[in-house]
């Protein structure tokens, strides 16, 4: 009798864990930590790129909320000015600076800038420092990418971005603080099929950080490494899919950098479970991605929906 009540309370404790991961929108570590920390931000100075519109819009907001001095940066100086006069209308104590910036302009240029940022705020430096821009190209099959795209996606995925830390750390360093979050992808966990090459940057990114960290942890510098699958921002288009509101990534987001985590994942299903079994149980997680390759890119090519269960059960007719 005590052998089959443990068995069924067993049982409920299984059944109530995978019903939770099944409603879930980030992984357990994350969803575990609770609201973010106000403390690890309020006076402290952020520096957002892709900061014009969208998630790195959001997070600006979303960080002003939390009392963080801000600097913002993306390319587009008026959308910039834009996102700052709505801050500081719903915030009107919120610090925030403008900074232009293209991640493709070269080191010379990004010197300058991480010099500007610094300056801010008497010279407060950038406490963090947040890796948000980034260059997505409509979904193509991996033999169809030109070099010149190629080109185009690393420039500002992985070498500008690259170029301004190796820049902006040694400022940290000489404080003895300061902390990168790296906006990466479940593509950067994941294969991402009809997304080679913008899976193979965020892939290169997630090796850098998650290296950097490894070698500065012990000198005051955090790194937290963020992978969202589908968000819902004003740039998605086409698809039925069902996406994180990009206010609840961002939350999370935060929450994940203000309780120093090193990587979090945030996504609805079937994608945080590909996430799980890529990580755990590559074999199967490999195996499930080479049965959903071909019918994901058909159903981007249809605007359908390109995360869904139902990709496992169509028959394969991409060539």
């Amino acid at each position: 009798m005590v052998a089959v009540l443990v068995f069924l309370l067993s049982l409920s404790a299984v059944a109530a864990i995978l019903f939770k991961f099944a409603k879930a929108d980030g992984d357990f570590t994350l969803l575990s930590k609770g609201p973010a920390k106000r403390k690890a931000v309020e006076g402290k100075v952020v520096w957002i790129t892709g900061a014009s519109r969208g998630i790195g819009e959001v997070l600006a907001t979303q960080f002003a909320a939390l009392g963080a001095k801000l600097i913002l940066s993306a390319r587009n100086k008026e959308e910039l000015e834009r996102v700052k006069n709505e801050i500081t209308s719903k915030y009107p104590a919120a610090g925030v600076e403008v900074l232009p910036l293209d991640l493709s302009s070269g080191e010379e240029v990004l010197k300058k800038s991480v010099q500007e940022a610094e300056s801010l705020f008497s010279d407060a430096g950038v406490d963090f420092m947040i890796h948000n821009a980034a260059f997505e190209r409509p979904k193509k099959r991996a033999l169809e990418e030109t070099e010149e795209g190629t080109e185009v996606t690393f420039r500002v995925n992985v070498l500008g971005t690259i170029t301004l830390t190796r820049l902006l750390a040694p400022y940290m360093l000489d404080r003895g603080k300061g902390h990168f979050v790296v906006m990466s992808s479940a593509a950067g966990k994941t294969p991402a099929p009809g997304q080679a090459l913008y899976s193979a940057s965020k892939h290169a990114l997630n090796g850098y950080f998650h290296t950097l960290r490894s070698e500065l942890c012990q000198k005051g510098i955090e790194v937290t490494v963020i992978c969202p699958g589908p968000i819902q921002t004003e740039k998605s288009s086409g698809g039925s899919e069902k996406r994180v509101p990009s206010e609840r990534c961002c939350e999370l987001t935060i929450v994940a950098a203000t309780h120093g985590l090193k990587e979090a994942w945030i996504s609805y299903q079937p994608v945080l479970l590909v996430m799980y079994l890529v990580q755990y149980t590559p074999t199967v997680g490999y195996w499930l991605m080479d049965k959903v390759g071909a019918n994901r890119i058909d159903a981007a090519a249809k605007k359908g929906n390109a995360y869904g269960w139902d990709l496992l059960f169509k028959k394969k007719k991409s060539t």
